[in-house]
């Protein structure tokens, strides 16, 4: 019998941590217990471009089915994969050999998703990203979400476009335009608030635009970009950006949203710890304001 104490159906909402809102040098049983004493639902792994993230692409049965066997006795889950490799080996690239590792890198990211039990695989908007882009990398990239769909869809994993920090794809208007060219109910959106509210657009347009597509939400700080200012996209702890929160959750509650939400933040200094509590303080009594419960 599984171990997890919570019960999702019983919950307003469902709540998680980034992977790397948590110190790295942390093993997977602290993680889980940081997080659990935190407060959070389920941890949202990484899959980055760095090799040692990639490399967990390539874990044995064995390595996997302990890290499931030390969430179900944490009670703590994996909901989600934030899979960013794709920064590095992008399905625009005019590369063929890049385009053929992307392929490869998605069926592993489905595979170990499916044997963790991991539901929501959200993938980097990016068409490329070391590389120039122009009308051919974004045709490719549409090529590259198509077969992806397809391939989840056999595994029955939803794949779920982040909003970037890039122009290419900074909000969720763009998303919809991409949508009709990838019909799969198993292609959706996850917006990341920060990111859309950063390159200055009105994020309840766009979450009201996009209400039937999002299957998750990234709740982060930032910057706006202003002239020739290019933002700050990352490394704020919640409420030191310009977010409007109170804003979004106010059209949260207007949507009826009850789908996930995860707390984007980097432990970038001994104060992890206290930044996260900071934030979620902050969020907890901006979501009270909107009537919209949160933890």
């Amino acid at each position: 019998m599984s171990k997890f104490a919570i019960d999702p159906t019983k919950l307003t909402n469902h709540i998680g941590i980034y992977e790397k809102a948590l110190p790295n040098d942390l093993t997977w049983q602290e993680k889980l217990d940081q997080a659990k004493s935190l407060g959070f639902n389920f941890i949202e792994i990484s899959i980055d471009e760095s090799d040692e993230r990639r490399a967990r692409l390539d874990w044995s049965d064995d390595e996997i089915y302990q890290l499931k066997r030390l969430c179900e006795q944490s009670g703590l889950p994996l909901h989600s994969m934030c899979l960013s490799a794709h920064r590095k080996y992008p399905f625009g690239s005019a590369d063929e050999t890049i385009r053929q590792q992307a392929k490869i890198i998605m069926n592993k990211a489905l595979i170990l998703a499916y044997k963790l039990g991991i539901r929501v695989i959200q993938l980097a908007g990016y068409d490329v990203y070391y590389e120039p882009a122009n009308l051919q990398t974004h045709q490719r990239f549409i090529s590259g979400m198509q077969w992806s769909a397809k391939q989840a869809e056999k595994l029955g994993i939803m794949l779920a476009v982040e909003i970037m920090d890039t122009n290419y794809l900074n909000s969720l208007s763009k998303f919809e335009i991409l949508k009709k060219e990838v019909s799969s109910p198993y292609f959706m959106a996850y917006p990341d608030v920060g990111n859309i509210s950063g390159w200055n657009y009105d994020v309840s347009t766009e979450l009201m635009l996009s209400r039937e597509h999002i299957v998750q939400i990234h709740l982060k700080d930032t910057y706006k970009v202003n002239g020739n200012y290019a933002g700050q996209f990352r490394d704020l702890t919640i409420g030191e950006g310009e977010v409007d929160f109170l804003s979004i959750f106010k059209t949260l509650k207007r949507m009826d949203y009850t789908a996930p939400l995860v707390i984007e933040m980097w432990a970038k200094d001994d104060k992890w710890q206290e930044n996260i509590i900071t934030a979620k303080k902050r969020l907890q009594a901006i979501a009270k304001q909107a009537d919209f419960p949160l933890f």
